[in-house]
């Protein structure tokens, strides 16, 4: 993806309310107010909440104002994903569903 083509879409996602970002952490994201970015995909994000789906259970944990750096970041989702738990029958799992408006 060209820095362009980040530049654009950043620059929307810093109009939204929230944004939705998943970590290279395993079944970690992150959810919040963008406030600020970079060239590098580098995200300063306001009022967070890490998000982690496990095999015990999802947790969740209020970090405030963060910084993400962008290699450590792999994807950035607006409002059309909406995140999920949903109950399997040996485990719990994490998907995401689009959400129609109307």
């Amino acid at each position: 993806m060209s820095q362009h083509t980040i530049s654009r879409t950043l620059s929307k996602a810093i109009l939204k309310d929230e944004v939705q970002i998943k970590l290279k952490i395993w079944n970690t994201y992150l959810t919040g107010k963008l406030s600020n970015f970079d060239n590098y995909m580098n995200l300063i994000v306001e009022d967070a909440k890490e998000i982690y789906f496990g095999r015990g259970g999802k947790r969740s944990k209020d970090l405030g104002t963060v910084m993400i750096r962008g290699a450590s970041i792999i994807f950035v989702a607006q409002d059309r994903e909406k995140l999920i738990f949903a109950q399997d029958d040996e485990e719990k799992l994490m998907h995401r569903e689009e959400f129609v408006e109307g």
